[in-house]
């Protein structure tokens, strides 16, 4: 289980929405979900989050976990150096697709013989953190290697240093130089994926939506088998901006600014005309906007000839939202099932 590290009374103090330091406060959403947690009261903050912390949603449990390495001085952009050592005991090798020391990825290595498929997972973070190693899961590696399919996580420059387009993109070109390296990889061509969760399921989305990202990187829809979209809510970002809660208001107005145009522009659901990604298997759980942004655009690419299968699983707000991608890849959560069966079947054409 997933449990923060806790020194002093530095998470009572980072937790509290009265902090007066300059950088420690945390967003509005994360001191929200902490309240939700662990209820108001200080005393017991700290407590409760070392035993709860494995119940945040990735988003907020990384911003906690910056903030106290931040306080103990410890502070640094990437993952940890546990996780880097856990993922290098998974087989994780890093390659650089660009010049930017964000443009990066790891790749396992399927536990198979021969040319195997590929399945790029793309992180979420609100399109302005995150880390192909902290918000990724390590029984998707163990999983889907083992199902004999090479998996590769990739890192993608944030905003607002850089913007929702370059980070699609991003997305494009990691693909990109993973085709390119597909006989050193021993990558099959023709049985690629792309996967993401949350923000890394818009940009998954949009990239199998949108052909301009894939024929910037010298590549088209030919070049993938299809796409998991996993708990998104921003497929329509205008619709999002005019039905979503306000608590992330603040996250999709720096994402995709104030201008209509850009927004849709940034839509999958609005690229869901043909040609798209051939084939798309949209996962979300029980909260109202990945709800209903994950059925309108499913309903989309329908329209637009795409085959679609929508799946639904248990799990309330940002806590449902966290698990689906944490868990995913573990045999016993349900959704599991679901994405290794489709894997099989898209694989098999």
């Amino acid at each position: 289980m997933r449990k923060l590290i806790l020194a002093g009374a530095a998470i009572a103090v980072l937790a509290s929405a009265a902090v007066a330091q300059r950088g420690e406060r945390l967003e509005r959403e994360c001191r929200q979900e902490v309240r939700e947690l662990c209820g108001m009261g200080r005393g017991k903050l700290r407590e409760c989050l070392r035993e709860k912390s494995s119940e945040l949603s990735e988003v907020c449990y990384n911003q906690l976990r910056q903030r106290i390495e931040a306080r103990q001085g410890k502070a640094e952009k990437g993952a940890s150096p546990k996780l880097a050592r856990d993922h290098a005991a998974l087989g994780a090798i890093e390659h650089s697709y660009g010049s930017d020391p964000l443009q990066k990825l790891d790749f396992y290595k399927a536990k198979a013989e021969g040319k195997a498929p590929l399945l790029v997972f793309v992180h979420g973070g609100g399109w302005k953190r995150g880390d192909k190693r902290n918000a990724t899961g390590t029984d998707k590696v163990t999983h889907y290697t083992g199902l004999g399919y090479h998996l590769a996580s990739i890192n993608y420059r944030l905003v607002p240093t850089d913007s929702v387009e370059e980070q699609g993109a991003d997305v494009a070109s990691a693909l990109a130089y993973l085709l390119r390296n597909a006989d050193k990889l021993g990558i099959d061509r023709s049985s690629v994926v792309l996967m993401g969760h949350s923000a890394g399921a818009h940009l998954s989305a949009l990239v199998g939506s949108d052909p301009r990202y894939l024929r910037s990187a010298g590549l088209d829809f030919d070049d993938l088998s299809g796409v998991i979209p996993i708990d998104g809510a921003a497929y329509d970002v205008p619709a999002q901006m005019r039905e979503g809660a306000k608590i992330m208001r603040k996250t999709y107005e720096q994402a995709f600014g104030t201008d209509p145009a850009r927004q849709k522009a940034l839509s999958p659901y609005w690229h869901a005309t043909s040609p798209n990604a051939p084939a798309f298997l949209i996962l979300h759980v029980d909260r109202e906007d990945g709800k209903r942004q994950s059925e309108a655009l499913a309903g989309a690419l329908r329209k637009g000839g795409a085959r679609v299968q929508l799946n639904a699983f248990e799990g309330k707000g940002l806590q449902g939202h966290a698990a689906i991608n944490r868990q995913l890849g573990d045999p016993a959560y349900p959704a599991t099932a679901v994405v290794d069966e489709w894997l099989k079947g898209v694989f098999a054409k």
